[in-house]
């Protein structure tokens, strides 16, 4: 308490010059019009600098959840537009209750790989949020990868730029079919390779997936069409670039087909006859 007292009366006249300072500018203010408009002026763009920083804030941490908003809905949609795809003349009107053959969930990266030859992501959903090996992962640019391991609330995908990924694609034109892998060089190139040298081949066409298997959709996008060349096997190797940055990912979708155990057992069954 003595040492305040002190420090009021060392800097008593620095004090009382301030008081009265202060106490002549606020008369100044409230007497003259101008000054008066030029101290709100200067308030409010204070002021308003103040509350356009706490906004943006705000907003900056409120961009997840209006992101997790966004993914839930893209989900909604990706399953009505995947029912109206297998069931051209539904009978329920109501998109809820709709039976979808792919269910889908949304899940954020992070982490992703893509300089390996064996390149993998993890994403933050596991077995507890319904993620199961052998789902397909995709964005909405076209796919990304195979679930390869799961745990309580993490996964693991098998990128498609990985050496041992091998996915069913044909061209869009034609249904001309082949296997979609990965040489390893460029990260944003994939190869579609045995296409059949009859199809329709052109720079520039569009790749999809073809639906010869349980994991992915039919005609998901993949890529164009950026070189092709006749291979010894006398059919097609074409070169790909993919419609997704695969270097800059950070949400996905995961897709589950609801048949794929049924199309399993009744394949099974029809090998062991």
């Amino acid at each position: 308490m003595q040492q305040i007292l002190f420090f009021f009366i060392r800097n008593k006249n620095f004090l009382l010059f301030s008081i009265l300072f202060f106490f002549a500018i606020t008369l100044t203010i409230r007497s003259h019009s101008y000054h008066n408009t030029k101290f709100m002026s200067s308030a409010n763009f204070i002021s308003g600098g103040i509350y356009k920083a706490k906004s943006n804030f705000t907003q900056y941490f409120g961009l997840i959840k209006e992101n997790q908003k966004l993914m839930d809905e893209n989900i909604r949609l990706r399953g009505i537009l995947e029912f109206y795809k297998y069931d051209s003349e539904p009978v329920i009107q109501d998109s809820s209750q709709f039976f979808f053959k792919y269910k889908f969930i949304s899940a954020r990266v992070i982490n992703n790989n893509y300089s390996k030859t064996k390149n993998l992501l993890t994403i933050e959903m596991g077995s507890d949020q319904g993620v199961r090996i052998d789902m397909g992962v995709i964005t909405t640019n076209g796919i990304i990868g195979i679930v390869n391991n799961v745990s309580k609330n993490y996964a693991t995908v098998q990128s498609i730029l990985n050496s041992n990924s091998q996915v069913n694609a044909k061209l869009k034109n034609s249904d001309h079919f082949g296997s979609l892998v990965w040489d390893t060089k460029e990260p944003n190139v994939v190869q579609l390779i045995e296409v059949n040298r009859t199809a329709p081949v052109k720079v520039g066409d569009t790749i999809l997936t073809g639906g010869k298997s349980t994991i992915f959709p039919e005609g998901l996008q993949i890529g164009t069409i950026q070189a092709f060349e006749l291979g010894e096997n006398d059919s097609y190797n074409l070169d790909i670039k993919l419609f997704n940055d695969m270097t800059n990912l950070k949400y996905v979708y995961l897709i589950e087909n609801t048949r794929a155990e049924e199309i399993k057992i009744l394949e099974k069954e029809g090998e062991d006859e």
